[in-house]
């Protein structure tokens, strides 16, 4: 009988939304009536932008002529998107486009990276974080069980609460890979220029990799907040970015990121032997992965045009004084409320000590409303509760009234 990869088996974080819609399944049983208003997925609830679309358009009608068509293009994307990518987020940092790998999302290449990585790779992870690191790397085996508390066995984790003001501190042990977010999904908080220098420093010092997840850097609005690492002096020598227009353009039910890999990166066998990391990536790209749609291509490059980069900028700060709503309205009940500045989450302390998941079903059972217990991204997570700023503003106004009305603290 065929054998199962065992690792898969130690997975837990599987088990946050599976529990999230048994109990909204349930309460909705016996509350039918019930308007339940959800703000705890990170999905865009805005329709793609007027540029985007016409671009789209364009790139289908050319699919549908034979003197345009296009079958198989380059794995690592056109090179009109990738110059633009260069040209538009990386000016003057010397990003060339051949170090932009376009993709299908930032999702899959944050998860795909590891596996050019050797299995004795020590890996850090700020804790909470977005589920995808720790469970990519229990999947391929470098984990032992997770214990109690929820934290892995071979995974160092830097928690990130209010004590450390939400920001996640080198280790004091040498490790390999390290995984940093910013602004981050789940907290809403963004490291600081000083910050990154700090962790540029530290990967360099021990030869270090950072796996740097930028995929809400658009909705930066600090000047001491870098929009990428890259910005950072000899980042190019131990980092790698992430990039999506899932939530930057609303892309998240069409699929586009892009990965940024520099050549300067390096890595060693176990005989000691210097190799490119850009190499082992560009094999691993182009042999698991034949690109990204041409009209998705066209559509995205749609978003750098004069008029995209206004209708984009538009949504986001529709996003954003979502969260300010729901920020402020959280401060005047006595909530303490962080995030929702430079990213569209509002991380919040739970009130009177309870557990995230505790507060999970009153804000459900008082005000008909869903969040994400923070526990779900990580033992750190846990007396937080996220709340997204992704909805619908008739939705945003009424959860707001709810709980001004509703929520006894």
């Amino acid at each position: 009988m065929v054998k199962v990869n065992e690792s898969y088996l130690k997975l837990q974080a599987g088990y946050l939304f599976p529990e999230i819609s048994k109990r909204v399944n349930a309460f909705s049983e016996k509350n039918p009536d019930a308007k339940i208003i959800r703000l705890g997925i990170g999905d865009v609830v805005k329709p793609l932008v007027p540029s985007v679309v016409k671009s789209f358009h364009e790139g289908i009608d050319e699919l549908a002529d034979e003197s345009t068509f296009k079958g198989y293009g380059p794995e690592n994307g056109y090179a009109f998107l990738r110059d633009l990518v260069v040209e538009n987020d990386f000016p003057n940092l010397g990003i060339s486009s051949d170090e932009i790998f376009i993709s299908d999302g930032s999702k899959c290449d944050s998860g795909n990276i590891q596996e050019i990585f050797g299995m004795d790779n020590v890996i850090a992870i700020s804790d909470p974080a977005y589920p995808v690191y720790v469970d990519t790397n229990v999947m391929a085996g470098r984990t032992g069980n997770a214990d109690a508390n929820g934290y892995y066995e071979g995974l160092v984790y830097m928690p990130v609460t209010v004590e450390n003001d939400f920001t996640p501190v080198p280790p004091e042990e040498a490790v390999d890979l390290i995984y940093l977010c910013s602004p981050n999904n789940p907290t809403g908080m963004a490291l600081k220029r000083a910050d990154l220098e700090n962790w540029v420093a530290y990967a360099k010092k021990n030869k270090a990799i950072i796996l740097f997840d930028a995929a809400y850097e658009a909705y930066i609005s600090d000047d001491d907040v870098p929009h990428s690492i890259y910005e950072i002096e000899g980042a190019k020598e131990c980092a790698i970015e992430f990039r999506s227009f899932s939530k930057t353009a609303g892309f998240t039910g069409v699929r586009c990121g892009l990965i940024v890999v520099p050549k300067e990166l390096k890595g060693t066998t176990e005989a000691g032997e210097e190799i490119s990391i850009h190499q082992l990536w560009n094999r691993r790209h182009s042999t698991k992965f034949n690109g990204a749609s041409y009209a998705v291509q066209k559509a995205a490059a749609a978003v750098y045009s004069e008029e995209g980069r206004k209708e984009v900028k538009e949504i986001i700060s529709f996003y954003m004084e979502n969260a300010k709503i729901i920020g402020d309205a959280l401060s005047k009940l006595g909530v303490e409320v962080y995030g929702g500045v430079n990213a569209p989450y509002v991380w919040l302390k739970t009130p009177g000590n309870v557990s995230s998941w505790e507060f999970f079903d009153k804000l459900l059972n008082d005000c008909h409303i869903v969040g994400t217990p923070g526990s779900g991204f990580g033992p750190s997570g846990e007396g937080y509760f996220r709340l997204s700023a992704f909805g619908h503003r008739e939705n945003i106004l009424e959860a707001v009234e709810r709980m001004q009305k509703n929520l006894s603290l």
